[in-house]
């Protein structure tokens, strides 16, 4: 399956679980601090097995062909929405497994690697989405303090909004593959008849401009 064909099936799956909500009253606050009138929920994607498992084959395939140069051979999952996903690869690629906190614990040994730290091991972060890309680059960051060779990351879903977004990527050699986007979940929208007109319409200012939609938003609300 090639990476077209694997956006429209991942945007179809994400759709039909329920994954992509609205509130076009009271917008959705995204990690990344801006207001958005859609939430995308990739965690729900484990509680359908049938989805999970084609989710987690075509990140397999991802790995496959999309990073075929790179050759990762270690799965470092980002916690905590990333860890199910980077467990099933990691089962299903044989490749070891380890996965990143976002900070360390208070208690125990501190450690930002949980599982075996494998030092020289060329690795890729497996997440659910990315947004402003800024949690990957601290996700990368930590796992690269541990001598932890990682350029790679993939998430199911990305924004693929933010224009900063990946200049700040580039910057930081960080290399995100992701199965689907929001153009491609738009354009299933659009092809289905279950989607209100007001939807559809709010869902494209926000695409053609989200930093504006937001602060708009913001100013509405008097925040």
């Amino acid at each position: 399956m090639g990476k077209s064909e694997r956006s429209k099936v991942t945007a179809k799956i994400l759709i039909e679980i329920g994954a992509v909500n609205f509130s076009l009253v009271s917008p959705f606050k995204l990690s990344s601090g801006f207001l958005s009138p859609s939430y995308i929920d990739c965690r729900k994607i484990i509680a359908y097995p049938s989805a999970f498992k084609a989710i987690t084959n075509m990140m397999i395939d991802s790995i496959k062909s999309d990073m075929a140069l790179q050759s990762p051979s270690y799965i470092i999952g980002g916690e905590t929405a990333g860890i199910p996903f980077a467990a099933v690869i990691a089962e299903k690629m044989g490749f070891p497994l380890s996965y990143v906190r976002k900070k360390p614990k208070e208690h125990g040994k501190n450690k930002l690697i949980e599982g075996e730290i494998l030092t020289g091991k060329n690795s890729v972060l497996v997440e659910d989405l990315m947004t402003d890309g800024k949690s990957k680059i601290n996700f990368v960051n930590n796992i690269r303090e541990h001598a932890i060779p990682c350029n790679l990351s993939l998430v199911v879903f990305k924004y693929n909004i933010f224009k900063d977004a990946d200049t700040s990527l580039k910057r930081n050699n960080i290399e995100v593959h992701h199965l689907t986007d929001w153009e491609h979940v738009y354009n299933e929208m659009c092809n289905m008849s279950k989607f209100e007109a007001a939807i559809l319409s709010e869902i494209r200012r926000f695409l053609d401009d989200p930093v504006t939609w937001s602060n708009d938003k913001k100013q509405d609300s008097g925040s």
